[in-house]
């Protein structure tokens, strides 16, 4: 880790220590340095994808969930928790998920449970350095939080090909998006970056901001940015400053009142309606799911 990175993330650590799922808030952290010219026009120069065409869930499906005892490591214990289809074949497109710091993949089972009823697998691992009870909690482990994530993605893809498996042959390996909130924001605009993950064809970001070097490597995919204008640990201002610098297809849901937690409260609602929908359209290619976002309120799109 360079003496820049650490410092940066450091300056952040009192701000982002309690971004759990049931934070209210604390000091806002400081602004976050802008995309490296080079790799924005490098990024700008690859023509966006366009999502492909599948067919997405018609009803709501029933949901089931399961543990997975992963490591990376004999240091870094990743227990990974998975909500999944419990009825159709599939495929599924796959969304792996990070927690904020202090928090758990279970803080957030209300909001990634509606996602596996619209017809996603989501895994969430519990980072060993930065979730509620870790017994070494240290900030600046964010740094190795992408390959972890990255870890956990591949351990579930491999599902699809092990026999016997309740999700043997039902993920869509092809359509794989990261999401994110608050540290699980960075770590997630850190799969994108100079860990980037080729695998991903769409991310989600709910209150994060770009705090690891290399900002953005590679070619362009949806990213959806939430961020509450009322946030006092992740400044409002830090969110838009990431989303303005990666390149289109991208979108940016505005909460006028939110604060920093967008997983649960009075903006549930409207945040769980319009994540699902940019899912179903970054991952199945969802025609009617494109038309409500487009007529989504307090939504900056440029998909």
């Amino acid at each position: 880790m360079s003496r820049r990175t650490a410092a940066l993330l450091t300056a952040v650590a009192m701000a982002l220590t309690s971004c759990s799922a049931n934070d209210g808030g604390h000091p806002a952290a400081s602004p976050s340095a802008g995309t490296p010219p080079t790799a924005r026009q490098q990024l700008a120069s690859s023509a966006p994808p366009e999502p492909a065409a599948s067919e997405a869930p018609d009803q709501a499906l029933p949901v089931r969930v399961r543990k997975l005892k992963l490591s990376r490591g004999k240091d870094r214990p990743l227990p990974t928790t998975i909500w999944y289809p419990a009825t159709g074949d599939g495929p599924y497109p796959v969304i792996v998920f990070s927690h904020g710091l202090t928090s758990r993949p279970e803080d957030y089972a209300s909001l990634l449970r509606r996602w596996a009823r619209a017809g996603f697998v989501v895994a969430g691992a519990a980072y060993p350095h930065t979730s509620r009870g870790a017994a070494d909690f240290t900030v600046l482990d964010l740094i190795n939080q992408p390959a972890d994530a990255s870890y956990v993605l591949t351990e579930v893809l491999a599902l699809n090909r092990k026999r016997g498996d309740p999700l043997e042959n039902r993920l869509d390996e092809e359509h794989v998006a990261a999401a994110g909130h608050s540290g699980g924001g960075v770590t997630t605009l850190g799969m994108l970056s100079g860990n980037r993950d080729k695998r991903l064809t769409a991310a989600v970001v709910l209150a994060g901001r770009q705090l690891l070097p290399a900002a953005f490597q590679g070619p362009p995919l949806p990213v959806l940015f939430v961020h509450g204008k009322l946030d006092k640990t992740v400044q409002y201002a830090d969110g838009l400053a990431a989303f303005n610098a990666v390149p289109r297809p991208k979108a940016l849901l505005t909460l006028p009142q939110g604060g920093h937690v967008t997983t649960s409260g009075p903006d549930f609602a409207r945040v769980t309606t319009t994540t699902t929908d940019f899912l179903r359209w970054s991952l199945y290619g969802d025609a009617s799911a494109r038309r409500r976002l487009a007529a989504t309120n307090n939504l900056r799109d440029n998909l």
